[in-house]
């Protein structure tokens, strides 16, 4: 299979990797790269196809080998994994890298709640100290004076800002963050369907038609493809015996015929990825068992995705889903209805949302968010004018959000003053 590298990423890495094996006079280069961005763009999988590219081995690190039950254990795999990447270059005379999947999941806070343990805090230290002394890393316990080689260090993750900020200082870390352009994704999604013949313009129109998707979701996409394949596969062989079949023949070769690979069917399943997706953010049973929702409530809630879901089925192939199974409007025509808001959306249902909200004494306010930010997950608090005292009110003031931002997503939150909870969370309006 033909794999894209994105000229951007290949360009950062490689002058990175580089200067951190010229010793030019007078120059101090950050040993640590950290690439940063949003989850599923390949910031892990490019890295390691510049890595084949440009020949270089690297040692590999995860978020999980970050923490353990024995204090300094982390620290000891992290100077020993160093300690071989030095090792590999003077053995074998070709660059080497430590990489480090995930670090901000081992390593980083991402709220109050996150333990920080005397782990992280070594963790933090040690990677410090190496960025400061690269050529100078001991094991706990030993102390060797015999200079060891420099090794760049590449780690990525989501988040860097839950980091310990002087490690990701820019002495000691040069920060890249990773978001594909438009080039760069319909480089990379050609190269996922290379061998499947979808051409440029399909491609072009599967992005288009998924624009706020990750790299991810169309590996995802094509690999469902084969799902028909594999059902026939498994009732060929017999469900009782799939098991022991393919245990017991690790060798086997299984020749599927080509997919169907067709835009108007790669759409229908990225719809049904979508709808997945929307489900599994809409359902939030723990919402349910922490704040003692009612069941007739969590029914209202099953039933209005239930409806969504008969809606779906009845979405033409080259109609986009509608990002929220449980969205209370449509899209409507931009006209209004007697309430004063877009047509398409449900008043009871809204009402219904309002009651609930203020029965359960918390707080609600409205956030708002156009595309962009939407897709980035960057939503804008907008206060109420008048605290609502009843579902009437609440409607008229979120008539008033409406108004003032127009091509907006509206989303309804309740939440719980003296926990901090959120025990309402909707979207109450898409544009």
């Amino acid at each position: 299979m033909s794999y894209y590298i994105s000229p951007r990423f290949l360009d950062k890495i490689a002058i990175h990797i580089t200067k951190n094996f010229l010793d030019v006079p007078g120059l101090r280069v950050p040993l640590i790269l950290g690439v940063h961005g949003r989850k599923g763009e390949g910031k892990s999988f490019q890295c390691e196809l510049i890595f084949q590219h440009m020949g270089i081995e690297p040692v590999r690190m995860s978020a999980g080998e970050l923490e353990s039950p024995d204090a300094g254990d982390p620290v000891r795999l992290i100077r020993m994994r160093y300690r071989e990447a030095a090792e590999l270059i003077k053995v074998r005379g070709k660059m080497c890298v430590l990489l480090i999947n995930d670090l901000d999941a081992g390593a980083g806070r991402v709220d109050t709640s996150t333990q920080y343990t005397v782990n992280t805090q070594l963790v933090n230290g040690t990677l410090m100290n190496i960025a400061d002394n690269p050529t100078d890393v001991q094991l706990p316990g030993s102390y060797d004076t015999q200079p060891i080689h420099r090794v760049p260090i590449i780690v990525t993750g989501n988040d860097f800002s839950t980091l310990y900020a002087p490690l990701v200082r820019d002495g000691r870390m040069e920060k890249f963050y990773w978001e594909p352009n438009q080039e760069d994704r319909i480089g990379i999604v050609a190269g996922i369907f290379a061998e499947d013949g979808v051409s440029q313009r399909e491609v072009e129109r599967l992005i288009e038609t998924f624009p706020n998707q990750s790299i991810d979701f169309f590996s995802a996409l094509r690999s469902r493809v084969y799902d028909e394949q594999v059902r026939k596969f498994i009732h060929q062989v017999g469900l009782s015996k799939v098991s022991v079949f393919l245990a017991n023949n690790p060798g086997t070769k299984i020749n599927f015929q080509k997919g169907n690979f067709g835009l108007d069917r790669l759409i229908e399943l990225g719809n049904l990825l979508v709808y997945e997706q929307q489900r599994l953010q809409n359902m939030q049973l723990v919402r349910q068992y922490v704040t003692g929702a009612s069941n007739q409530e969590q029914r209202v809630k099953e039933s209005t995705m239930a409806e969504s879901n008969y809606q779906l089925s009845q979405v033409g192939s080259s109609t986009v889903l509608l990002e929220a199974p449980t969205m209370l409007n449509n899209g409507g025509s931009g006209s209004v209805n007697v309430n004063g808001l877009p047509n398409g959306v449900s008043v009871s249902n809204l009402e219904h949302l309002l009651e609930q909200g203020i029965r359960q004494g918390g707080r609600l306010t409205l956030e708002v968010a156009n595309p962009r930010e939407k897709s980035r997950n960057s939503w804008r608090t907008w206060k109420w004018k008048q605290a609502p005292e009843n579902a009437a009110k609440a409607i008229a003031e979120i008539r008033d959000c409406l108004h003032e931002n127009p091509g907006s997503f509206v989303k309804l939150v309740g939440y719980n003053p003296k926990t901090q909870t959120r025990t309402l969370e909707e979207i109450i309006f898409r544009p």
